[in-house]
């Protein structure tokens, strides 16, 4: 049996170690994760009650449309239902885009250090990924991105905030962007981690898509909603593109569980706002250890810093792991001597804080 040629080299996505796995592997009985950007705080009490609601309804398909979710959405948006399009996680919208716009041939161009599934779906799908090197403050280089448009690109990628380093682009600069970008390239703006936005400069993503009909937002219910286990995302765009995006999907591609915590968290505003609030608290008290023990990192507008540590990434995640902290390694990420750590509770960034200054003690600095 001969798979796809062009499938043979593809890598199969890793995520961190489950919890479970490595209390095994090393006899430990509280392991904390900070390896997958999961809401440390758990998810609206009012979804919870939404899927308790739904248990009465297992043996029944979900509605394929989701158009109590859709609408609902779309009110608190203010955007248009056939603007929406729901997926399990934005990552299957990624892959709806990937297979109703890419053909072998095409160009697709994104960031050498972003979310990988923008490579792995265009590749599946036959297409030259023309990955542009981020800048030295690990942000998307727009200017060069632009640089790299041809006549055979197809869709530009841009993540932000940027998947792993969390770094931002602001509006102006988003902005500028699309007014260069022709007019038949799609540029997907991938917005997973917005609502953890502080500042006053984040890109205003629903207002720029009432200009550039070739804007497509990627957003998600996995994030600071926390209901990551449920696979809900969704992508907001111009109605024809949302259509031939639709062209593709999979029927009932949502669960009922995901559609109706979903549509229960959105009504909960105080649950977002306290996440976003605590999430901020976290920032500050980790980067506050990194200024005390001399680590560089990058400035984030995520739940995760991407911080230097001077030595292996390896060797620093593993000699955390062994101590119940599983962060992601940037080894895995492109970036040797950085680790990706999910911004947690206070008394879990202690923890990490406390098993951080053993292992860099323990491990040597990278020569």
């Amino acid at each position: 049996m001969q798979p796809k040629p062009n499938i043979v080299h593809l890598p199969v996505y890793q995520p961190g170690k489950p919890i479970e796995e490595v209390k095994r592997e090393f006899g430990l009985t509280e392991v904390i994760k900070l390896a997958s950007n999961e809401n440390p705080f758990g998810s609206s009490p009012k979804a919870l009650e939404a899927i308790r609601g739904e248990l009465g309804n297992i043996s029944l398909y979900p509605d394929g449309g989701a158009v109590s979710l859709t609408n609902a959405l779309a009110e608190f948006l203010g955007v248009k239902p056939n603007q929406i399009i729901f997926g399990a996680g934005s990552d299957e919208v990624i892959l709806m885009m990937a297979r109703a716009y890419l053909v072998k041939g095409d160009e697709t161009v994104m960031a050498s250090h972003t979310f990988p599934q923008y490579k792995h779906n265009a590749e599946i799908e036959g297409a030259v990924c023309i990955e542009v090197p981020l800048t030295a403050d690990g942000k998307h280089d727009l200017p060069a991105m632009l640089e790299r448009i041809g006549e055979k690109t197809k869709i530009v990628w841009i993540c932000n905030p940027n998947n792993p380093t969390g770094t931002m682009l602001t509006h102006d600069e988003i902005e500028s962007f699309l007014r260069q970008v022709p007019p038949h390239v799609l540029v997907a703006l991938d917005e997973a981690y917005c609502e953890y936005n502080m500042t006053d400069v984040y890109p205003d993503g629903l207002k720029l898509l009432q200009t550039y009909k070739n804007l497509v937002l990627l957003r998600t219910f996995s994030k600071i909603y926390g209901l990551a286990s449920l696979r809900i995302g969704y992508g907001i765009g111009h109605p024809d593109v949302i259509h031939t995006i639709n062209q593709v999907r999979e029927p009932f591609n949502t669960s009922r569980f995901g559609q109706a915590a979903a549509l229960a968290a959105i009504g909960d505003r105080a649950f977002i706002d306290e996440c976003r609030r605590r999430n901020a608290e976290g920032i500050a008290q980790l980067t506050a250890a990194f200024d005390r023990l001399g680590l560089s990192y990058f400035e984030t507008h995520a739940n995760f810093i991407m911080v230097d540590v001077q030595r292996p990434a390896k060797e620093v995640f593993e000699a955390l792991l062994r101590r119940g902290i599983i962060v992601r390694g940037g080894h895995a990420l492109g970036f040797p001597t950085k680790i990706r750590v999910t911004v947690g509770s206070a008394e879990q960034n202690d923890k990490f804080l406390k098993a951080l200054e053993e292992v860099l003690a323990e491990v040597a600095v990278q020569a």
